[in-house]
């Protein structure tokens, strides 16, 4: 039998006592002060307004001649920014996706077919290759072997993917921006 005042899992029937509500009372405010301790802690790993800043980069495209290239830096990482030129699109949509090891279209890599965005890292151990070389006629790094035809596909040597084609959107015809937009 359960003390007088008490009540058990055994007789629910007991009344609420005025101790009852204190405990209660007391975890809900504990509850919100420890909420209100913790939270600024835990805003304060946001990223701050200039590292979100560092999330998209915006690029003019008006003054990349046809078959040129160029190099912007995004997130600290370079990307290369290609206008390519007929022959290379053409040269990347005839590639059979069995000749790939990475298979993806060319389609698949680009938004607009004359223009090329990818991250400029080799996918096997983070060298920047060089472009318009190697075998492929697109990025060749020279610290391993690997070849990148004109998509920026892993054709040859070490390297096991394609180069990072970054999440981008074109802002009109002669301006992208790449990375995320949203915050």
């Amino acid at each position: 039998m359960a003390p007088k005042g008490k009540r058990t899992k055994a007789d629910p029937e007991q009344p609420v006592t005025r101790r009852d509500f204190i405990h209660i009372l007391a975890g809900v405010v504990g509850g919100v002060g420890i909420g209100a301790t913790v939270w600024p802690l835990v805003d304060q790993m946001n990223p701050s307004a200039d590292i979100l800043a560092l999330s998209t980069t915006e690029v003019d495209l008006s003054q990349i001649e046809v078959g040129q290239s160029i190099l912007v830096v995004w997130q600290k990482k370079p990307v290369f920014v290609r206008h390519r030129t007929q022959q290379e699109i053409l040269e990347a949509e005839a590639t059979p996706l069995s000749d790939l090891r990475d298979p993806q279209t060319d389609q698949a890599r680009v938004e607009k077919p004359e223009w090329l965005i990818m991250v400029g890292i080799c996918t096997h151990l983070g060298c920047i290759p060089l472009g318009e070389r190697g075998d492929y006629g697109g990025w060749f790094c020279p610290c391993h072997g690997s070849h990148y035809d004109t998509s920026g596909r892993i054709r040859k040597g070490p390297a096991p993917k394609n180069l990072f084609v970054p999440d981008y959107v074109f802002v009109g015809d002669d301006k992208i921006i790449i990375g995320t937009t949203e915050t």
